[in-house]
């Protein structure tokens, strides 16, 4: 199993900073930060056009919480950085897997 130690997170942005939105890359994942940071200018030139103002940065993941995070967190500031970090919400679900089977023909 893979374990996967940077995400990238491209943001794509309005003139004024105003209006930002995660844009989607076809590889977000890497086992390595190296590999994301080598891929950064790649991904940032493929959203060029989605949006008038494109940034990107290399998150560090840590290996042992990997299936944990849930969400990532971020804000653009004004002069075009990314504060930004993958977190664990303290959502929880439940879910109760013994339901009792319906049997469908004979229900109206």
């Amino acid at each position: 199993m893979e374990h996967i130690a940077a995400l990238l997170l491209v943001i794509g942005c309005s003139n004024t900073i105003a209006d930002c939105r995660e844009i989607h890359v076809p590889v977000s994942v890497f086992e390595t930060a190296e590999q994301c940071v080598a891929e950064r200018p790649f991904a940032m030139g493929d959203a060029q056009g989605q949006a008038e103002h494109i940034v990107a940065k290399c998150l560090a993941v840590d290996p042992a919480l990997e299936d944990d995070y849930d969400q990532v967190v971020w804000k653009v500031g004004r002069d075009g950085s990314i504060d930004a970090s993958p977190e664990i919400s303290n959502t929880v679900v439940a879910s109760n897997m013994t339901r009792p089977e319906k049997d469908y023909l004979s229900q109206q």
